[in-house]
């Protein structure tokens, strides 16, 4: 079976059990955002940890745990986002203390924060069920849109010391592709405030592509070509949420400046 195939194949068994969980919502969701914390921490730290130091040890991957069980029981949003906040900084402490681990607190708040955007923006209601369709119609088309505007138009390169594949072409056409897609599941879910959430798209499409870059300049600072390998044809799962986390992460602040941290939707796509 080819690399093509193998992708194909893997995007489709990806997306399907994404979407079946995103509709059931609630805990199912919610194993999904630990487990997706869990494997972005364990790349995290397989890329960035030497492998020549003790580090800090089972420290930050017992600390993780404590915030799985934490996000998986259901913890109120801002008892959550202070207990990350605390495992972060005794991280932080730690690998000050040990002069080693340097880039365990970040790879921890990294993980937390992506697992907890995406649970408290889905929740259990019809409000986070759309906000989350919204977010994977923006981010989706924006890598669609950019990868083939990209290689359809060419140009000048976005970033070519942190990725040298991707274009100025590409990033706009993946903007405008996410825009359009955005405005598309919100006409169709039935949303008023158009205008807004065109803005909106936007800056989730913007956000996602910097993701993208973001992980591609951890991989390059470590020198590794893939975050891992749990998905055939595609690498590890950093690689195929890196724009996803950083636009859910932006969209939840969006929505708790709109409504509340623990019901993030509702001020974006009220019922």
């Amino acid at each position: 079976m080819s690399n093509l195939q193998l992708r194909v194949i893997s995007s489709l068994v990806l997306a399907a059990a994404t979407l079946g969980l995103t509709w059931l919502g609630g805990l199912p969701f919610r194993l999904l955002c630990a487990a997706m914390a869990a494997v972005i921490f364990h790349e995290w730290t397989r890329m960035c940890r030497p492998t020549a130091s003790p580090g800090l040890g089972f420290l930050p991957e017992a600390l993780l745990v404590v915030f799985v069980g934490a996000l998986i029981a259901g913890l109120p949003a801002f008892w959550l986002l202070g207990l990350v906040v605390l495992l972060v900084v005794v991280t932080a402490i730690a690998a000050s203390l040990r002069q080693s681990g340097q880039w365990e607190a970040s790879g921890l708040a990294y993980a937390a924060v992506s697992g907890l955007s995406l649970a408290f923006l889905r929740d259990g209601d019809h409000p986070g069920l759309v906000a989350i369709l919204f977010l994977f119609a923006v981010v989706w088309a924006t890598d669609i849109f950019a990868y083939f505007v990209g290689r359809s138009v060419g140009g000048p390169k976005l970033a070519p010391s942190i990725s040298p594949g991707k274009t100025q072409s590409g990033a706009l056409g993946g903007a405008v592709g996410g825009v359009i897609a955005g405005l598309l599941l919100a006409a169709v879910s039935g949303a008023g405030n158009l205008a807004m959430l065109g803005v909106v798209a936007l800056v989730l499409s913007i956000v996602s592509q910097a993701g993208d870059l973001f992980e591609s300049w951890v991989k390059r600072r470590h020198g590794r070509k893939d975050s891992g390998a749990l998905i055939p044809g595609h690498g590890g799962v950093m690689d195929r949420v890196d724009g996803l986390v950083a636009a859910a992460f932006a969209l939840y602040v969006i929505g708790w400046i709109s409504a509340t941290a623990d019901h993030p939707a509702q001020g974006l796509f009220p019922a």
